[in-house]
Parts: C-alpha cells; structure tokens; sequence
C-alpha cells in the first residue's frame, strides 16, 4: 500500500507534470529545429514568437468568451486557436519579407542571422508587453481536471490522491496529433519531401526545380503553427506573463540542441529529457521516500536537490554538457 501511495504521489508531482511540460517544450523545439534544418540559423526569437501567438489567442479567447462562446469542459482557447496561428503567420511571413530575406540574398552567415533573430525578439518581446502588460494574465477558463485528489482518494483508497488536470491531458493528446501531423507532412507530402530535400543540399534542390520562397514560406507558416500550439498549451498549463516565455527560450534551445538540432525526433526526446531533468532535480522527494522508507529512516528534510528557482538553470548545465561532450546531439542533427 506504501509502495502504491509512493508510486501515485510521484506520478502527481513528477511523471504527470513531466510529460506535459515535456510536450509543449518538444512542439516549441520542432519549431526551432525546422528553422535551423531549413533556414540555417538559430531562431532566438522564437520565445517571443510563442508569447506573441499566445496573446493574440487570449485576445480571441476573451472575445469568444464576451459573446458567451464555450467549448463546455475543454478551454475555449481551442477554438481561438486557427486565428492566432493565422495572426503568427502573418507576422512571421512579413518579419522574413523585412529582415530575413535581405540577409538571404547577400549570403549572410549565420551569426548575422542570429543577431538578426535577436533584434527580432527584442520588438517582440516590447509589442506583447504594450498589447497586453507584463504581468500574469490567464485564459479565464477556469480551473478543470479530468480526476481530482479526492476523487482518486475515494476510488482507490489510497492516502495520496492523483489530480490530472484537461490541460495536461490535453497537451499530451494534442502534441501526439500535431507530431503525427508533421512527421506525415515531411516524409509522404510532394512539399515536405521538397523542404527535406533543401535542407539536405540546397543548391541541387534548387537545379531539381524546387523553389526556395516557397519552402522558407511554408517553413514559416508551420512553425507559427508549432509556436502558437505549445505556446498556448503552455499558457493553458500554467499562466501567460510574456518574460516568462522569453526564459522559456533557453530549455526550448536545450531541447532541439540535447535530441540534436535540426533533427525533428531528436527534439521530441529531447523536450522530454530536459522536462524530467528539471521537474525531477527540483522537486521536493520527502513524501515519496517517506513511503518507501522506514518512518525511522524517513528523511526530515524536503530532499530537494535544487530550489524551483533554478529549474531553468538545469537546462543550461544540460545544454553545456552536451555542447560539450556531444555538440551533434543525441540524433546527430543538422538535418531536417
């Protein structure tokens, strides 16, 4: 029974969380790494890009909700979803007319890219703050779960209760369909295979007639896609304040880096890997031990190996070890 209540209370406060947090970082990490795998160059504006897609489906959310829309027990932000994906789009699309494209046609190296992307963030970073303010603003749907504690508690008996909230649930529902998506999209679409075969070798793609506007355009439009998604599932888990996305650009990067940047599988296990890393070291293990110890070995302390102060600080030590150690990644990237 001990073993049971250990097994429940570390799924409630560590495998549950992981997995969610885990699948919004893998979809914010494809973005990163289609960028990188197609464009060649890194995307530090990429944070930003999901907290500007987030705000404008919680501008579309409460207008839904002022007219009495309502998806009954899932988040309405579902349904303001295609409209900030469209938004994004735009934006993306017309950051690329303005910016991006210049640098393309003087062959720039990537690190004027890069520096690019920067300035790129720093206005989007600016515009959501002015749109919507920098402090916390929720999705105002209110609080649901798929079970409660007390449910589970009275089902099952058990002294610990699981709470599995529908915004994990649907997170890990979500990120499976879109993956799927994306994965078929690549390998069985006339246009995927064209964007695998620029990002292979661009120039013979360009003498087999593929035309590159084309494939940065629907890059583009397919990220904004990625960003908005993990950006508003993120949102829908936790809260929206826009500095925090721009912290969340670091275990995003961590993430498409560790799988191996520029490898769409590499930054699905990657997001995983960084998620359990930094939920894992940060939690407090006193219940759980408590459970499987003896009460006369059962720790005092909280067992905490790292304040949650530090959870982002985890995936800078992750992404310098492996820079490190294994600058490829797990799945050797640099290929879409």
């Amino acid at each position: 029974m001990e073993a049971l209540n250990a097994i429940v209370a570390l799924s409630n406060f560590v495998l549950v969380p992981a997995i969610a947090y885990g699948s919004q970082l893998a979809l914010g990490a494809l973005g990163v790494t289609l960028i990188y795998g197609i464009l060649r160059f890194s995307n530090f504006a990429h944070g930003d890009t999901m907290a500007f897609g987030t705000m404008v489906a919680i501008l579309f959310t409460w207008w839904l909700q002022s007219m009495g829309v309502s998806l009954g027990p899932l988040p309405t932000a579902l349904l303001a979803l295609p409209a900030a994906i469209a938004v994004t789009a735009l934006l993306l699309l017309g950051t690329d007319r303005l910016v991006y494209r210049f640098y393309r046609a003087q062959k720039a190296v990537p690190v004027i890219m890069v520096i690019a992307s920067f300035g790129v963030m720093l206005v989007l970073n600016g515009v959501v703050r002015l749109i919507i303010g920098p402090g916390d603003q929720r999705f105002a749907d209110g609080e649901r779960f798929i079970i409660t504690a007390l449910d589970f508690r009275r089902m099952t008996g058990l002294d610990e209760g699981l709470a599995i909230k529908t915004t994990q649930g649907l997170t890990l529902v979500t990120a499976v369909i879109v993956v799927a998506a994306l994965f078929w999209f690549l390998n069985r679409t006339r246009t995927g295979k064209s964007m695998r075969a620029f990002s292979d070798n661009e120039d013979l793609a360009l003498l087999s007639g593929i035309n590159p506007e084309r494939v940065v355009a629907i890059t583009w439009i397919i990220v904004a896609g990625l960003a908005v998604i993990a950006g508003v599932l993120y949102g829908l888990d936790k809260s929206f304040k826009p500095f925090t996305y721009f912290q969340l650009l670091l275990p995003v990067f961590a993430s498409a880096i560790v799988g191996g940047l520029g490898n769409p599988l590499g930054a699905i296990v990657g997001g995983y890997i960084i998620a359990f890393s930094e939920v894992g070291l940060t939690y407090a293990w006193k219940k759980v031990l408590g459970y499987l110890m003896p009460e006369s070995l059962a720790p005092d302390g909280l067992v905490q190996l790292l304040s949650t102060d530090y959870k982002f600080a985890v995936s800078f030590v992750i992404l310098v070890l492996v820079l490190l150690f294994r600058p490829t990644g797990l799945f050797r990237g640099k290929a879409v």
